[in-house]
Order: C-alpha cells, then sequence, then structure tokens
C-alpha cells in the first residue's frame, strides 16, 4: 500500500456494500485503510459517476474538475495546472485532459490513467513554485519498468503552468463561461518564442488576454473561433507574429463548448437506460413523450429533462447542431413518422430508430411518401444500435452508444482483435 501510494499519489477503495444502511466493516481497520484517500460506495457505472460529479475526483475530465478550480483561483489560492496538449500512439488520455496540484496538495483531474501523476504532481509544485510553465513529454521506458512513463507504449506532452488571480486574470471567465453553458476557447502558448503559459480566452464576440504579440493573437482568434465551432481542441503552429507558414510558436487550444444534446423520443424503459449511457457520456438529455403517464420524471435519471410534448412538435421548436443525438424508441408509426420527417431534414449528427426490420420497411415507405429523398433516408440509422446480441434495455443502451461513439469516431464497430493499424483515430476530418 505504502508503494502503491507513493507512485499513484491518489488511491481509491470501491466498496459496494458501504452503500447499505447501517455497514459496518467486520474488522475496525477495514473502515480506513492507510493510504486510501477516497471511498467509492459502489462498483457500477452509475457509482463512479455519482462519484465523480460530487467531488472532481481523478477519473473526470477538465469541465468536471473546473468547479474546484474555480474555488481555488476565488480564494487566491495558485495551483499548478496540467494539461494534455499532445498525444501519439495508445496514449491513455487524449488533448485537454487536465490534472491539477492545489492547496494542501490536493490533486483533482488525470493526464493518464494513473502512468505519470506521481511525476506530474511532483512537476506542478515544483511550477507553482518558481511560475516558470513547462513543456514535458512522457513515453514508454524499456530499461525499467517501473520508471516513470506509459506502459501502453503510447507518449504524450503536457503543458504545466502555474494559475493564480494575478498571473490568469480571465481564468475566473473561463470557469463561469464553462458553468453557464457558454462556448469559449483558451489558447495557450505550450513553445516557442513567446512567454510559454500565456493565455488569450477567446468567445465568439469577445476576446480577453494575450500571447505577447497582436499579431498572434489576430490569428490565434480567428483559429479559435472556428475550432469553437466543430468543439475541437490541439495544437496549432505560427510565426512569431502569427504568420501563418511558420510552426514557431506552438500554441494549445482547447475549446468549451456547450454539452452536446441527447434527445430521446419514447419514455419507455429503454429510453431510462440510453438516458443514463447519455449522460455518462457527457450528453445533456432530454427525453420527450406525448404521454403524460410514461413521461415521468420520477422514471429518469437526476439531471435528464422530461418534456411532454408531442415529439414531431418539440423538435420544430428545439435547437440542434451538428453534435446532436436523437434515439427515437416509440417506434410508432403516429409518433415516428411526423418526428423523423422533421429531423432528417436537422443537422444532427445522429438519427437512430428502434423497430424491427419489418417496422423499419414500413416505415421507410412511410417517410418517402413524405417527401424526403434518399439522401436523407440514409441518415437514418436503423434498427437502432451495433449488433451485439443485446437483450435488456441496459444492453440496448450500451449498443445505442457504441453505434454513436463509432460513428463519431469513425470506428467499424469490429472487435479489435480483428483490427489492425491504431486504436485511436482522429477525429473524421480533423486536420
Amino acid at each position: 500500500m505504502c508503494r502503491l501510494h507513493r507512485l499513484a499519489h491518489r488511491v481509491v477503495r470501491a466498496g459496494p456494500r458501504r452503500a447499505q444502511p447501517g455497514y459496518a466493516p467486520l474488522a475496525a481497520g477495514m473502515a480506513a485503510l492507510p493510504h486510501v484517500d477516497a471511498y467509492v460506495e459502489g462498483h457500477g457505472l452509475a457509482a463512479w459517476s455519482s462519484r465523480a460529479q460530487r467531488c472532481g475526483e481523478w477519473w473526470c475530465p477538465m469541465r468536471e474538475i473546473l468547479p474546484v478550480l474555480d474555488r481555488w483561483y476565488a480564494a487566491g489560492e495558485p495551483f499548478g495546472l496540467a494539461t494534455v496538449v499532445a498525444v501519439s500512439r495508445s496514449a491513455p488520455r487524449g488533448p485537454g485532459a487536465a490534472m491539477a496540484v492545489g492547496p494542501d496538495d490536493e490533486v483533482v483531474g488525470s493526464v493518464s490513467g494513473g502512468c505519470v501523476e506521481g511525476a506530474v504532481f511532483e512537476l506542478a509544485k515544483e511550477v507553482v513554485e518558481t511560475g516558470r510553465a513547462r513543456l514535458e513529454t512522457f513515453g514508454y521506458s524499456d530499461e525499467d519498468a517501473f520508471a516513470v512513463g506509459l506502459t501502453c507504449g503510447g507518449e504524450i506532452t503536457l503543458l504545466v503552468r502555474r494559475v493564480t488571480a494575478a498571473d490568469d486574470t480571465a481564468f475566473g471567465e473561463v470557469a463561469a463561461a464553462v458553468a453557464g453553458h457558454r462556448p469559449v476557447v483558451v489558447a495557450t502558448v505550450a513553445d516557442g518564442p513567446a512567454p510559454r503559459g500565456a493565455a488569450l480566452v477567446v468567445r465568439p464576440d469577445t476576446v480577453a488576454g494575450s500571447l505577447g504579440a497582436s499579431g498572434l493573437d489576430a490569428a490565434v482568434t480567428a483559429d479559435a473561433r472556428g475550432e469553437l465551432a466543430q468543439g475541437a481542441t490541439g495544437l496549432r503552429h505560427y510565426g512569431p507574429n502569427g504568420e501563418r507558414r511558420e510552426d514557431d510558436v506552438a500554441v494549445f487550444l482547447q475549446s468549451f463548448a456547450p454539452p452536446p444534446r441527447m434527445l430521446v423520443f419514447g419514455a419507455i424503459d429503454f429510453a431510462a437506460a440510453v438516458a443514463r449511457i447519455g449522460a455518462f457520456l457527457g450528453y445533456r438529455v432530454t427525453v420527450c413523450d406525448a404521454r403524460p403517464a410514461f413521461a415521468d420524471p420520477r422514471r429518469f435519471p437526476d439531471g435528464a429533462e422530461v418534456v411532454v410534448d408531442w415529439p414531431h412538435r418539440y423538435l420544430r421548436g428545439t435547437e440542434t447542431d451538428g453534435r446532436t443525438v436523437m434515439c427515437v424508441l416509440t417506434h410508432d408509426p403516429k409518433f415516428d413518422v411526423p418526428l423523423l420527417e422533421v429531423a432528417l431534414r436537422t443537422p444532427a449528427a445522429y438519427i437512430g430508430v428502434m423497430g424491427s426490420r419489418r417496422t423499419h420497411e414500413d416505415r421507410m415507405a412511410r417517410l418517402r411518401g413524405t417527401g424526403l429523398g434518399e439522401a436523407e433516408l440514409a441518415r437514418l440509422r436503423s434498427p437502432i444500435g451495433l449488433d451485439i446480441g443485446a437483450r435488456t434495455p441496459e444492453e440496448v443502451a450500451v449498443s445505442i452508444a457504441a453505434e454513436i461513439v463509432a460513428l463519431r469516431w469513425g470506428g467499424t464497430g469490429s472487435p479489435l482483435t480483428d483490427t489492425a493499424g491504431a486504436i485511436h483515430r482522429p477525429r473524421p476530418g480533423a486536420g
């Protein structure tokens, strides 16, 4: 336990029985094991997700740890913020993943799922003391299996900088924008002949901060607004004054777009399971049904919006974009056809419909009768989900979620055992 704690700096014990009222361990020592920093009451996804939302533990993404960082910032407590700015091969976390070390050595976030967190902890403390931002790369170590490095064989590059109210006057505005679901991009100098760690905060209509040169600020602002429209995060390169054909200055653009929406139509048992997994994946979930007896908020997870309305009427008055996903679970023509006539003319990324193959053929014939073209009908994912042999509502929800993730990242849905090449693909269309 001593060695594990020294390597990890954060040890969490999952104990399913802790959720039972009146539970007491047989041995007194089990109530507070040495070096255990936190306890989780269960071992399922719901328990881990709930714990993450309550306290911002190490497995949370940057968006989840921002409330903790904002608290430190408002209290005037300096903290070290390590952000993944680049990855290669089988890196466990993508660009934008973050870890912070605050007062009393409190740690939130994760940059590698535990591989290099110990070294990053020490690095962040050093940066807080010196005030000098650092750019560090971690990869696999062949010489010593227990050396600091990524055992998966990948490589991550981290930008570690100190954040204080005096040094970074716009950080509080970023946290407020993210909490209010307002789009914002943080551009930070990672390397080159510009002040490392300098930050520029870009919104659709305003800019705060500077990267040290007006030309660089202008070029990065233009690119940041383009990245924000796509919800993209990554490194961009410029000349010292923003020249497009030079690559002396590396700038990390981190987008905080509002959470994408998941619209679930049909408040059946399957809808509750889909809503839970949608929230777990980071979607803002809305469940809509015209039947009040079904659209009961008590049947759905906390945080899910439940609307009583005809699905097609609700969708007509709802804003959607290229990240929106729709799951149509009603499998009833009087609901499905009017709804899909509207849905297939939106920019939604995913439109999946539940039903048998016979129901699908009948549905397609009815939709052709509404005037929808073949290109529009080709967007329909029906029957919904991937073929994993799902039976229960929870299994079907996993099947649907897997199809959404595969479509988002260009995955095949095949077992990784049967594929070759890179496991983690770049975002389709990303530069």
